[in-house]
């Protein structure tokens, strides 16, 4: 009798062992954030992910850079300029921040600056500025019917200066942050303002994604 009591006890013990760690590990097992948690990050994403028309624009090395290059790592992308007084240096400080809060996961996503001013933004120029917030920032320029038509491809239009005759022109832009994912795709965007920390734990879940 005491045997048939021991095995009954022993066997309930399994069983609430199991429920118990099926249970912990639904709340400990990582993933994905829904897409309500997501819009509570700022985060917002185009569903379907959108095909981008191919352009071929120019990096911070002097190079041709095609959009297949985005593919394989997330990509966050700032349309800016670097004569720009007040949102771009703050966008680009927060960025470093982003990026410095991923940690080894910052490996996965790459961070661009995608200049809306071509005429002043040569790849040289791109490249010192980038240098005063992190050196594995991307700068992206070249001709300006190009960006612009990149732009509105991804809802980050702007207001493109050709001719001015004032040397400080400034150039009207959104503060939105664009996401494009590992197969080249438009996938969403980040709504400025930003928060650097709601922006780094939408950026944690993204990576968990399987694509």
């Amino acid at each position: 009798m005491n045997k048939g009591i021991f095995w009954t006890v022993g066997s309930c013990i399994a069983f609430m062992s199991v429920i118990l760690g099926l249970f912990f590990n639904q709340w400990t097992t990582p993933r994905e954030l829904s897409a309500e948690e997501y819009k509570d990050l700022g985060a917002y994403f185009i569903e379907p992910s959108r095909n981008l028309t191919k352009l071929t624009l120019i990096d911070d090395t002097n190079s041709y850079f095609e959009f297949q290059n985005f593919k394989g790592k997330w990509n966050v992308l700032f349309f800016g300029f670097t004569f720009c007084p007040d949102i771009c240096p703050v966008t680009m400080k927060q960025l470093q921040e982003i990026k410095k809060g991923l940690g080894d996961e910052s490996e996965k996503v790459r961070f661009f600056l995608v200049s809306v001013d071509p005429i002043r933004d040569t790849p040289e120029k791109l490249r010192v500025y980038l240098d005063n917030f992190d050196e594995e920032f991307i700068g992206l320029t070249g001709r300006i019917d190009r960006i612009y038509k990149f732009a509105t491809q991804v809802n980050v239009p702007f207001s493109p200066v050709v001719e001015s005759d004032d040397p400080f022109y400034t150039v009207d832009h959104t503060g939105s942050l664009v996401l494009i994912d590992p197969q080249g795709r438009y996938a969403g965007f980040f709504r400025a303002p930003h928060d650097p920390e709601k922006i780094i734990l939408a950026l944690e879940s993204l990576l968990k994604r399987k694509n």
